[in-house]
């Protein structure tokens, strides 16, 4: 199934979120909170533009690229951290304090979460870490998010 209509049918058929609806990523493998408020580009305008016009990012922040195997911060004026995930939301790499003007990516990754600088290291977050996605939608609680 296109990883967009899933993205919404699940959205919108299992938990009464829109598809737009912030998201926040459970790290399960450390029990630690990796973000609490997280926007998902799952489309062609979000993916492109990103974080891009922005001065900053948040702690606790965050975009989710779908599908996405390699991000550029051209135009960025802030450092970002990365965590590239498979279909499955094992993490596949994550890089920390990626500066402006880089470019990064993987190859095997399905999608990119977006985080502000200091994020991996603080949600100790590493490659093999299985990530839990839910809505962060505090009226359905936060219930069972984007699993499969």
């Amino acid at each position: 199934m296109n990883p967009f209509r899933w993205l919404s049918a699940h959205f919108t058929r299992n938990h009464r979120v829109k598809p737009n609806d912030p998201i926040k990523i459970l790290n399960l493998t450390r029990g630690s909170l990796v973000a609490h408020l997280v926007e998902v580009a799952n489309s062609g305008a979000t993916r492109r533009k990103g974080l891009l016009g922005r001065n900053g990012l948040p702690a606790g922040e965050g975009l989710w690229i779908v599908p996405c195997e390699s991000v550029h911060t051209f135009g960025m004026k802030f450092p970002i951290d990365l965590i590239y995930l498979d279909r499955h939301k094992k993490v596949k790499k994550v890089r920390s304090g990626v500066p402006p003007w880089r470019l990064s990516a993987c190859l095997t990754a399905h999608s990119v979460v977006e985080l502000a600088a200091g994020t991996v290291q603080m949600s100790q977050t590493k490659a093999g870490d299985k990530l839990e996605f839910s809505s962060s939608n505090a009226a359905n609680g936060g219930n069972s998010g984007l699993q499969p």
